[in-house]
């Protein structure tokens, strides 16, 4: 009989955007790599189908998701490689939207999706993360980068406005002032920008970034896997339901058995 994972291989098979990878060392985690390099990850409606497949199977079988992009030659020198997470939207489908298919929030609902998901979100960002492409990294619980990122909002530029995330996140991810000069000029944040604007978790370079990537995940794989489900969504609550739903929360975790054991080890370990 298929397990889950088999499942879920044969789902990622039928992939054409994204390269999904599975660990058999690190079982509690899937990594998703956008993998459309010659319109630099450029996010079409295939590869939104195939997110909100992935985040199906997720909302089925918690796990911790990283999502990265890929590499491409440098365009001044094909012996070199670059890193791309994703340079926004398919500006050739973009073109052709009018106001019915703004209405259906494409991107805007898969990245509400991957917002919510039961597991922590890291984005793993290399290169140019703009527009679309960055509003999929403020969706992720964190971003982990690299010295080469450049990220950044440059819709008006193009005659629209950004409509995923970006109006609201990066206002609670950074505050307003850099939130307005994002969104209202086009200006691009190089890393050291980003980090300081707390827009970024960490910065790193571009070989060490998945191992970033995989130790911030260790370290949430160490944690109890319910109780970081729970204080993810209570997390993201409004601030009119704390602090009752924090209550709720707790009153959960205190019947599992997680709880009982992993105290009583704690107890134990200070008895030695």
């Amino acid at each position: 009989m298929p397990t889950p994972l088999d499942e879920l291989q044969a789902l990622a098979e039928q992939f054409e955007a994204l390269d999904v990878r599975l660990d058999d060392d690190r079982p509690d985690r899937i990594v998703a790599a956008m993998n459309r390099p010659k319109v630099l990850n450029a996010i079409d409606e295939t590869m939104v189908k195939e997110f909100h497949a992935l985040c199906q199977w997720l909302e089925d079988h918690p796990m911790i998701l990283i999502i990265t992009g890929t590499t491409t030659p440098h365009p001044k020198d094909s012996s070199r490689q670059r890193g791309i997470f994703a340079s926004g939207a398919d500006i050739a489908q973009l073109r052709e939207r009018r106001r019915a298919d703004a209405l259906r929030g494409v991107n805007s609902k898969i990245f509400s999706r991957i917002k919510a998901l039961p597991m922590p979100v890291i984005a793993a960002v290399d290169g140019f993360a703009l527009g679309g492409g960055a509003e999929l990294a403020w969706a992720a619980d964190f971003r982990v980068a690299t010295t080469k990122v450049r990220v950044g909002q440059p819709e008006v530029g193009l005659g629209i406005s950004p409509a995923a995330g970006a109006m609201w996140r990066i206002k609670e991810l950074a505050g307003e002032p850099i939130a307005l000069e994002l969104l209202l000029t086009g200006r691009i944040l190089n890393a050291e920008e980003a980090l300081e604007h707390k827009l970024v978790n960490s910065v790193h370079e571009p070989e060490d970034l998945m191992a970033a990537a995989h130790e911030l995940a260790d370290n949430i794989a160490k944690q109890d896997p319910l109780a970081v489900q729970v204080t993810k969504r209570v997390f993201q609550m409004p601030p009119a339901a704390h602090p009752w739903v924090d209550d709720l929360g707790q009153a959960i975790l205190f019947e599992s058995e997680a709880k009982f054991d992993r105290m009583q080890a704690f107890l134990d370990g200070r008895k030695k």
